[in-house]
């Protein structure tokens, strides 16, 4: 679909006072904050819009904005990144959330504002917007815009497909919104549910409950490092898990306006629910992996491959600082198949680690020829980086693994099949064997590979249209 993604909400002044704490106050049990820096940026619905931005999405934003310093500020750096805002009039002060942060924990959160005030009239340029959407977002942050009567009029008839990311203490959502997002804590709120049992049979019951109450065609409960949950109304929950566990989790602020974003703007480019929550999970893991709101601020770094080539070189450098042995092997694995798995198993065997060397699409397109890979190669080392047998993947860019062997310098080099049958050596025995390497082929299953398994393929393909014919 053509048109921006629309998000409307209650926007906030977010600002990040962050410093060091060496001391107590004298006067009271408290630490003392020495304020280093000073960050502000859109908060509420005004930061699920910057991070839709950020994706490279055309975007715009209704609100409410007072007319104070607080108001314009969000509207200024709102116009920075590339939204444009649509605002109703807000009687009273801009809301400010303050948060003092100090060895990346939040000490304590300032709230300013005061109590919400009922927002003016949308223009009539504000329900074209709406008309004229490829998504919607209704990012509720309690602060009453969402209740405005014209305002939800005016969501109930657009055509767009309509995420709901509630608030427990908003409306419910506009009847026949796509999907609703509340997480955990929200649905159990919103519902009265007490939570009996396990975190997703409370978030399987009362995701249902609120589905049927609110009369939407989804809802998708978050779930934190769990991922998240989707109650449609096949009866049977869906448990989206992340694609990988974040091992340090720095600030968690805004992951769930990056999992609604992400899910409208799927949606808005046809694809299916189920498919819409998979991708908003990815990319709600993927920013809290990256710092959260406190990485906004830091300089981007390049997108990471499933199984980036540093962390195999900081796998290396542990096991040897340990004394152990590093085992390598390498290969295109474009279908992996049961004689991939036999020959990686055997290859672990034989030491601390085991590092795969993958033959990136250019490489695999150079040897196999202008139809392989048949996966990419971001897919490939996806799939052998969550085999238990495999610690870590290199991805190469040559044709040979010659290069990324020399950086790793493994202590054994491994090989699946034939290669010393009949005295045949391996390309790579003369470049391992400079450091000391030991190079060794391992058992493989026969009749076992992904040219036969290609190949088979086609020819039940085609098997199969003749006898249609």
């Amino acid at each position: 679909m053509t048109g921006p993604l629309v998000v409307v909400g209650d926007a906030l002044l977010d600002r990040d006072v962050s410093g060091a704490v060496n001391r107590v106050c004298p006067d009271a049990p408290v630490p003392v904050l020495d304020e280093r820096a000073a960050v502000d940026r859109p908060g509420g619905a005004g930061l699920a819009a910057l991070l839709a931005a950020a994706q490279g999405s055309e975007v715009a934003l209704v609100t409410a904005l007072a007319d104070d310093a607080g108001g314009a500020r969000i509207a200024g750096l709102l116009a920075d990144a590339g939204v444009e805002v649509y605002p109703l009039h807000l009687p009273g002060a801009t809301a400010e959330k303050i948060r003092l942060r100090a060895g990346g924990q939040t000490l304590l959160r300032l709230d300013r504002g005061g109590d919400p005030q009922p927002p003016g009239e949308p223009s009539a340029a504000v329900r074209d917007l709406l008309g004229r959407a490829r998504a919607i977002l209704a990012s509720d942050y309690g602060r009453g815009l969402l209740r405005q009567p014209t305002l939800r009029a005016a969501l109930t008839e657009a055509s767009a497909p309509v995420v709901w990311d509630p608030h427990p203490r908003g409306p419910a959502a506009v009847p026949g919104a796509r999907l609703a997002t509340p997480n955990l804590a929200e649905l159990r709120q919103l519902t009265g549910d007490a939570g009996a049992g396990t975190p997703l049979s409370t978030a399987t019951r009362a995701g249902h409950e609120l589905r049927r109450r609110w009369r939407v065609g989804a809802v998708a409960v978050t779930t934190g490092a769990d991922g998240a949950v989707l109650c449609n109304g096949g009866g049977i929950p869906v448990v989206v898990p992340p694609p990988s566990t974040v091992e340090r989790v720095e600030d968690t602020c805004g992951a769930g306006d990056r999992f609604a974003a992400t899910a409208a703007l799927a949606l808005g480019d046809g694809a299916s629910t189920a498919a819409s929550v998979q991708a908003a999970v990815a990319a709600a893991a993927a920013y809290v992996a990256a710092g959260g709101a406190a990485g906004l601020h830091r300089e981007p770094d390049r997108p990471a491959t499933p199984a980036p080539a540093g962390s195999a070189d900081e796998l290396v450098a542990r096991v040897r600082a340990d004394g152990g042995t590093v085992v390598a092997t390498g290969g295109c694995f474009d279908i992996l198949h049961a004689g991939h798995l036999a020959t990686l198993r055997a290859a672990r065997r034989l030491g601390d680690c085991l590092v795969v060397c993958l033959n990136s699409d250019r490489s695999v397109r150079g040897l196999k020829g202008p139809e392989r890979p048949v996966n990419p190669e971001q897919d490939r080392a996806r799939l052998l980086a969550a085999l238990d047998c495999v610690d870590a993947v290199a991805v190469f860019d040559e044709p040979t693994p010659h290069r990324v062997l020399g950086r790793l310098r493994p202590d054994v080099w491994v090989k699946g099949g034939d290669y010393g049958e009949g005295g045949a050596e391996l390309p790579e025995a003369d470049l391992v064997h400079r450091w000391g390497g030991r190079v060794v082929t391992v058992p493989y299953l026969a009749g076992r590979s992904t040219t036969g398994t290609i190949t088979a393929a086609r020819r039940r393909g085609l098997h199969l249209v003749e006898g249609a014919v």
